[in-house]
């Protein structure tokens, strides 16, 4: 049903990539609604983790939504988070056209709620691809001991949920290892 919306762009960002192009859902009020909603009907968790930068489009709207979701962790680029002593965090990913890092605060991974000494996280992104963004940030958040007021508290993924999966590409084989990999649209 949302598929029909996207559109796609050959070569972009670098030759051999085939770029999904998700605005289309941000144009049309009732599309964005509804792909909103579904992402929302499928988190369990209060906290959501979401990479730079489409996906901040369609998790921040889960913060007004009656999802449960209150509090977004933000994946960014070198240089885009303020930050006080230790608080950042970098890691390293591997997307399909190469190598990046992001860096992401522990301080927004506390402002969350914790349960049983665990904060429990939803990663949400655009796209499905080769999964390793996901992955990485999967890996980092899973590996992640915070001590608050004397207490450690680790941090489970619950699942992962896309806007879009390139199905030919089979990145969820190595998330569904971590947690149940939902997809709202599949090409």
């Amino acid at each position: 049903m949302f598929e029909e919306y996207l559109k796609f762009y050959q070569d972009f960002p670098t030759p051999g990539i085939k770029f999904v192009d998700i605005i289309p859902y941000l144009q049309d009020r009732k599309v964005f609604a509804e792909v909103t909603a579904e992402v929302g009907r499928l988190i369990t968790a209060p906290s959501v983790a979401c990479p730079e930068a489409r996906a901040f489009l369609f998790a921040s709207p889960l913060l007004i939504s009656d999802s449960g979701v209150d509090n977004i962790i933000l994946f960014r680029k070198r240089g885009k988070l303020p930050y006080s002593g230790d608080d950042l965090q970098t890691i390293e990913i591997m997307k399909e056209y190469g190598a990046d890092k992001l860096i992401y605060r522990n301080s927004d991974i506390a402002a969350g709620k914790a349960e049983d000494g665990v904060f429990h996280v939803s990663i949400v992104d655009d796209v499905l691809a080769t999964g390793g963004t996901a992955g990485g940030i999967a890996k980092t958040l899973s590996e992640t001991k915070l001590v608050i007021g004397g207490k450690e508290y680790g941090v489970k993924v619950n699942e992962f949920i896309f806007i879009v999966e390139l199905d030919g590409l089979n990145g969820r084989a190595g998330l569904e290892e971590i947690a149940p990999v939902y997809s709202i649209a599949h090409i």
